[in-house]
């Protein structure tokens, strides 16, 4: 029973930080906003428009989703705490075993809960588009870009997101050259936005025939999918499209007979391109909004006032300056360079497991103790 009354004192005391949780949620807000939202979808002609009504419906169901975690954070913990009341007045302790694993399953939900509480951004809640670029080093680095992008589908999988593949160029021999692809769900860009920058692979080449050790960069652009409501500038005449037959081995994932549209922003040199959709209106579209989310996660990550100020300079991929290193040999070890999280098992990594990395960036982004990608070791 000793036992008993040392998790029931630890709930009681997480009371508190549930509260806080809640005020940093704004849970109240949220319940007022979707109030609003549902007596706005009793009007009559609501549906009229279709595209404002799906944004309000999609409005609904994130408050919803987000009002109905915490209050079941709630629950979990007011319903443990009163199984062990009632145990230890009665003292019977057949039920201890549910005890604890509500009393885990209440700790897990609050660090998950704590971790969205981290999300704060204007477009965490968005779903994210990344781009993957094979740096220099020809095979072994476009082998080591189809890892990744492996990684990230691996990623998705788990936690419940959908991969939408946007384009695709195959490697000279293996692996790919380039590929972009849309991750949707609640909060993709807040957790994927932390994965941006140089990737660094060490291993022993399977290409080499001479079983040498190899470096390789592949670099991850991340970028959130705007809402048509935001406002970005792009004049017509700043654009230059080209059309082109799609290819590559996406295989079901290409379609073959629809034209691709590569579309390159003049001031900036900022190109984009789509070849998976059906249509090449469609992989416009796209290419579209690939471009405004770019231009608009670059103003604000160089705090710039206006698109106008970009300037193309700014958009070089410096090689140098890694965010993770993956060792595969002389040992195992995946260590990010910004906030010195570590993990040995670099195939779980390569099976998805990033949580511990992101949660470490988001946790150090809101202390204000990250850290600039660094170069790794020589030893490397």
């Amino acid at each position: 029973m000793i036992l008993l009354d040392d998790i029931k004192n630890e709930l009681v005391n997480a009371r508190p930080e549930v509260k806080e949780l809640g005020e940093v949620l704004q849970i109240e807000r949220a319940k007022n906003e979707l109030s609003d939202l549902r007596i706005q979808m009793e009007y009559d002609g609501f549906w009229d428009d279709h595209e404002k009504a799906q944004k309000v419906t999609q409005k609904c169901n994130t408050l919803e989703r987000k009002i109905e975690n915490f209050e079941r954070l709630q629950s979990l913990l007011e319903d443990t705490i009163e199984l062990i009341e009632m145990s230890l007045e009665e003292g019977d302790d057949s039920s201890n075993d549910e005890i604890l694993a509500d009393a885990e399953a209440f700790k897990e939900q609050l660090a998950a809960e704590k971790l969205k509480s981290l999300l704060t951004g204007e477009y965490d809640n968005s779903n994210a588009i990344l781009t993957l670029h094979a740096g220099a080093g020809g095979t072994e680095a476009q082998d080591w870009s189809q890892m990744l992008y492996r990684m990230y589908n691996k990623y998705a999988e788990t936690h419940g997101f959908k991969v939408d593949l946007l384009d695709w160029l195959d490697g000279d021999e293996a692996g790919i050259k380039s590929a972009s692809f849309m991750v949707e769900g609640e909060n993709a860009y807040g957790f994927l936005k932390s994965e941006a920058g140089v990737h660094r692979l060490v291993r022993v080449s399977p290409f080499d025939s001479s079983g040498r050790r190899h470096t390789s960069f592949a670099a991850l652009e991340v970028m959130p999918e705007l809402s048509d409501d935001v406002e970005v500038e792009i004049r017509p005449e700043d654009i230059e499209m080209q059309v082109y037959r799609s290819s590559g081995a996406g295989g079901q994932h290409i379609n073959k007979t629809s034209s691709a549209v590569r579309l390159k922003h003049l001031p900036t040199g900022i190109v984009v391109s789509c070849q998976t959709q059906r249509s090449q209106f469609q992989n416009k579209d796209y290419c579209m909004k690939m471009l405004r989310a770019k231009l608009v996660e670059i103003k604000e990550r160089e705090h710039l006032e206006k698109i106008s100020d970009i300037k193309g300079d700014q958009l070089k991929i410096e090689w140098g300056s890694q965010i993770r290193s993956y060792v595969f040999m002389p040992y195992t070890l995946v260590k990010d360079h910004r906030t010195g999280c570590e993990n040995g098992n670099v195939q779980a990594v390569m099976d998805g497991d990033l949580d511990n990395f992101i949660n470490a960036y988001l946790k150090a982004l809101s202390h204000g103790t990250l850290k600039a990608g660094a170069a790794a070791s020589a030893e490397d």
